[in-house]
């Protein structure tokens, strides 16, 4: 066998790390020195061999990586195509994204394009002229020098897609410029959206890592290439463990000692009740554990840390009842101090408005946010009061406090199901590195506050949602069931209406509908209970029912889908059980328009003088027979006036008052108590003018507003005296009976300050030229406005159930108070 035949000798000479072999052994060789020859010949030739295959690997490695440079650059130019007109429009009077948000979505595209653009025009000719002596090293050492733009773009990264996702919901041209260039750049690649086509550049550095990888594995170590190629690999990978936090996807593990992965659940500020005091924590549940933390203050030039104030293993972990546990009771913060914490929310909120439409107060803005931010810090941490309680297997027990059943049932219902398969090792060192993991690991980055939110967020639905619960289906037993609805206001969710139970059925038919007041509402929450017969008055107070939770869903209220008029038809699927619903909202402005009288029988919607007139008495049959209803059968009855009755019990009611049905008293008995009180509420909201009439109305907002607590109190009496006698005496005839309610608050939950809030929007309202209502054409902020002038007229409705005595002139007294006929 001759060498030549294995290899040919041009290409051992060609080679600049040519190995010196043997000449072909000679005649003169004995037996043995031959066969020691040849037997050597077959490793050398492999050698030679294999070098010359990576070689030839080197070209085809960097042929791939021509490839995709061409798709990258493709990529970075569709990012670059709209930013030029969309810099042009925003120095027009209508610009589609500002300056700043223009810079912040293309941040370091254009330089990262031409270090690109260069390199791939440096890279292509060398491929092109290809020889095994061809030389890219130090084109590659070039471009991990710049890897500093990186740094830049990948510290910018995040604030950069939350901004195009921002500007894409809340501007549709720019939102279709978005879907154009992705489709222009995707013909070979697979982004989905803008901001997966953000991520490119961040992509691009592990995977430029990986390609040296490949290219070093190729090159020989003699080769001139190799020091250089090495050189830009160890800068790679010192830049990428600098960075790694930032651009692989967040890290939702970690690795404990026997090899499994501690995973994170979810994590969510909540409010724990530590020695009687409320304090803001950031919660996060693993595979294996329950982890509470503070956050520390933030130092100068520091980033996030967190400190661990208990942890409880999953495996020890239990719920506890008010009964189960000596517990310090919850600390109640009164309504009026809610109240208060809202009014002072939308006032920094409408101040905020004013100064960035005189563009010249930024430091007032941030002064301004500041305050806006300590208001609704703590609303958040004083408006819950459920408790969620949890102990270890040593009895001590923790307390959160939140505002909803649905959050409730979420945190013990993911517990649950991992108790059965989690397992547990914690040593102190990992407790502190689990700590300092959390600023990574967090879902959460931010208190849900609406100072957290930018000016073109939606802030949600203000007016009235209808909403009817037809039936419930996928049951497997016979149940008493019934469902509870829930929004959110401010942050928080607050229960607004309750279905009757359905007894000893799998195929509930309510066909119940309420009408449920939104306030910068989002959210609609269903839970479904089975009725339990028993309930302990302490666990009731402390917002625990010994009614079970059997399936709980939710409805995002899309401002788009619901701006039809009509009935929207849904479904909410829970493990099996679906739920019927149809909704419907109406705008606040158009739900609180007032209509003119046009009627002259009936009483809904007629003028309150023309009703006592016909009657012949001073306070409209209607209101007396409602109210005394409710007080024979309904004081001790939670949450009634806030609790929404069914809305075709109600419409019935209405029917029978305006055809004068000689049968309403006994309609009304047979009735649920809050569609009696909703039916009242109905008949003071459909006056062709408010009780407290159009003309008086702005007089009675600029007397609540005075500080001198004197001439507050003789301004808002001599007002009140002003009124019409048929507006007064109702007025002073409910304003008893209010008051009777309020007695009864430790059973009913209805304070002065709830039923204020009830009654006060419905008793006083502004003329719709007076109102601030904002319209289709006005912006969505000026919500804060008509918060503002709800509040006020809570306030004006308030101070009266305050006051322990009316006094009244003799004259008025005994015309209006003492008469035979009311």
């Amino acid at each position: 066998i001759h060498l030549s035949c294995l290899i040919s000798q041009e290409s051992l000479v060609e080679a600049p790390w040519n190995v010196k072999l043997p000449q072909c052994p000679s005649p003169e060789m004995s037996a043995s020195q031959s066969i020691h020859v040849f037997s050597a010949l077959p490793c050398l030739c492999k050698v030679e061999l294999d070098q010359e295959k990576g070689l030839e690997m080197r070209k085809w490695v960097l042929s791939g990586i021509l490839a995709s440079e061409e798709t990258y650059l493709s990529q970075l130019e569709a990012l670059l195509i709209p930013m030029k007109p969309l810099k042009a429009a925003a120095t027009t009077s209508q610009p589609m994204l500002t300056f700043q948000q223009i810079e912040t979505i293309f941040f370091k595209v254009p330089e990262l394009h031409e270090i690109h653009k260069d390199f791939y025009e440096a890279l292509l000719p060398r491929v092109q002229d290809w020889s095994h002596q061809q030389c890219v090293g130090d084109l590659f050492q070039k471009l991990a020098s710049q890897l500093g733009v990186y740094r830049a773009f990948v510290d910018n990264y995040k604030v950069a897609v939350e901004t195009a996702d921002k500007c894409c919901q809340a501007n549709a041209q720019f939102a279709e410029i978005s879907e154009n260039l992705i489709v222009k750049s995707t013909k070979d690649s697979d982004c989905s959206s803008s901001t997966a086509l953000l991520y490119r550049p961040v992509d691009r550095v592990t995977r430029s890592m990986l390609v040296l990888h490949d290219l070093l594995k190729h090159t020989p170590s003699s080769h001139p290439d190799f020091p250089l190629l090495q050189d830009a690999l160890r800068i790679s990978q010192n830049f990428l463990s600098s960075i790694n936090e930032e651009i692989t996807p967040r890290r939702q593990s970690m690795t404990v000692k026997k090899g499994e992965n501690r995973q994170l659940l979810r994590d969510r500020f909540m409010v724990e009740l530590v020695e009687g005091s409320r304090k803001l924590r950031h919660v996060f549940l693993f595979t294996d554990l329950l982890l509470c933390t503070k956050l520390k203050k933030q130092a100068a030039g520091k980033g996030q840390q967190y400190d661990c104030k208990w942890y409880i293993p999953l495996a020890d972990l239990t719920f506890q009842t008010i009964d189960d546990c000596e517990s310090t009771p919850i600390p109640l913060v009164q309504d009026e101090e809610i109240d208060a914490m809202k009014i002072k929310i939308s006032q920094f909120k409408n101040e905020i408005q004013r100064e960035k439409r005189t563009t010249k107060g930024q430091k007032v803005i941030e002064r301004l946010r500041k305050k806006l931010s300590e208001q609704e810090s703590l609303l958040l941490l004083m408006s819950p009061n459920m408790a969620f309680r949890v102990a270890n297997r040593n009895g001590k027990g923790f307390t959160f406090l939140i505002s909803s059943d649905y959050e409730r049932a979420e945190w013990r219902e993911i517990i649950r199901e991992q108790q059965k398969k989690c397992d547990f090792s914690l040593t102190s060192l990992e407790l502190q590195m689990l700590t300092n993991s959390c600023v990574k690991l967090q879902t959460v980055h931010t208190i849900p506050m609406t100072m957290n939110k930018e000016d073109d967020e939606s802030s949600g639905l203000y007016g009235f949602l209808n909403v009817i619960v037809h039936s419930a289906s996928g049951l497997k037993h016979s149940l008493n069931l019934y469902c509870s609805l829930e929004v959110d206001s401010f942050g928080y969710f607050v229960n607004k209406a309750k279905t009757r139970v359905y007894r000893d059925s799998t195929e509930p038919n309510w066909n119940e509908e309420f009408e449920i007041e939104l306030e910068g509402s989002q959210t609609l929450r269903l839970l479904c209970y089975d009725k339990c017969c028993t309930k302990t008055k302490q666990s009731r107070e402390e917002g625990e029912t010994s009614d079970k939770i059997v399936a709980k869903g939710q409805l995002k209220l899309d401002p788009q889908t619901l701006q039809s008029k009509d009935w929207q038809r849904t479904v909410i699927s829970m493990n099996g059980i679906e739920v019927k619903l149809s909704v419907k909202f109406t705008s606040r402005e158009f739900s609180l328009k007032r209509m003119p009288s046009r009627k002259q029988s009936g009483v809904f919607g007629v003028k309150i003088n023309t009703v006592t007139k016909r009657e012949r008495s001073k306070v409209p049959l209607i209101v007396r027979q409602c109210v005394e209803e409710i007080e024979r059968r309904g004081m001790e009855e939670v949450g009634i006036y806030r609790v929404s009755g069914v809305a075709t019990d109600i419409q019935a009611l209405k029917a029978s008052f305006d055809s004068n049905n000689k049968d309403v008293s006994v309609m009304m008995r047979e009735m649920d108590v809050n569609a009696i009180a909703g039916t009242l509420k109905l008949y003071f909201r459909e006056l062709p003018e408010p009780l407290f009439t159009d003309e008086l109305y702005p007089n009675f907002a600029g007397g609540i507003a005075l500080s001198d607590s004197v001439a507050k109190e003789s301004c808002m009496l001599n007002l009140l005296l002003s009124l019409p006698e048929p507006n007064l005496v109702t007025f002073l005839f409910l304003l008893d009976h209010l008051k009777r309610v309020a007695e009864n608050e430790s059973v009913n939950k209805m304070s002065f300050h709830n039923l204020a809030t009830v009654f006060g929007p419905t008793l006083l309202r502004p003329s719709e030229k007076d109102s601030k209502t904002p319209t289709s054409s006005q912006p969505i902020s000026l919500n804060d406005s008509w918060s503002l002038e709800v509040m006020s007229q809570v306030q004006v409705l308030l101070y009266f159930l305050q006051l322990e005595s009316i006094p009244t002139p003799d004259s008025k007294r005994q015309s209006l108070l003492f008469s035979t006929e009311v």
